[in-house]
């Protein structure tokens, strides 16, 4: 699977980079730059980085973060996490980095899983 990553702007100046998919040996890459991009172009208030979508992350994914992160605060703008998947908030409580990412809960969806019945 892929990574597509979709920046957009949000009220009070908040710039929130969202990935779709894995990220992990291939595609780490890709959120660094995303990151690095946005603060080329400017000092937004924040950076929102919604993992909802992210179904995967591995320690490589872990690190471009923790770098973005690093990149962001050097350039005085606050990197925080919104609506992590549970398994990104898994691996972020597991590596102890929940906290450096603004502690945020995991996301769940407001569908209910569907009930299966008996017979069905």
């Amino acid at each position: 699977m892929s990574l597509s990553i979709v920046k957009s702007m949000l009220p009070g100046g908040v710039v929130q980079i969202a990935p779709r998919g894995e990220i992990d040996v291939d595609t780490a890459y890709e959120v660094r730059e995303a990151i690095a991009e946005v603060l080329a172009k400017g000092r937004p208030a924040r950076i929102e980085l919604n993992m909802r979508l992210v179904t995967f992350i591995d320690s490589v994914g872990i690190s471009a973060m923790v770098a973005g992160f690093q990149t962001a605060e050097v350039s005085g703008v606050k990197l925080v996490v919104t609506e992590p998947s549970r398994f990104v908030h898994r691996q972020l409580w597991v590596t102890g980095l929940l906290g450096l990412f603004g502690a945020p809960e995991p996301y769940f969806a407001d569908t209910p899983t569907p009930e299966v019945l008996p017979g069905a």
